[in-house]
């Protein structure tokens, strides 16, 4: 089973814990497993080196470990570290940073 401590992303690969969905309405209801959304804010836990070029350069990774970002819904992989579902992302699938 992986751990935070052994995963070390590639590349422009980045590593994200999904932050939890509220259970509960703005006005008290609260809501069923099947209702809530797919989360798309995450938190970053680890970022790779950046993608390097066919010339050489290496691109420069803009987010950093412990940033709040919104991902695409859809993109990345899943990977289970623990009990938990996390998802490793390519920077480019990162759309905002939350501040």
């Amino acid at each position: 089973m992986a751990t935070k401590s052994n995963i070390k992303p590639l590349f422009d690969n980045v590593l994200v814990k999904p932050v939890a969905a509220d259970t509960q309405t703005v006005s008290g209801i609260y809501l069923p497993e099947s209702a809530k959304e797919k989360p798309q804010l995450c938190e970053i836990i680890a970022v790779g080196p950046g993608k390097v070029h066919p010339k050489g350069e290496q691109e420069v990774m803009v987010v950093k470990v412990g940033q709040k970002v919104y991902v695409k819904q859809w993109g990345g992989d899943t990977i289970k570290v623990g009990h938990e579902e996390w998802k490793i992302v390519s920077q480019h699938d990162i759309l905002a940073i939350v501040e």
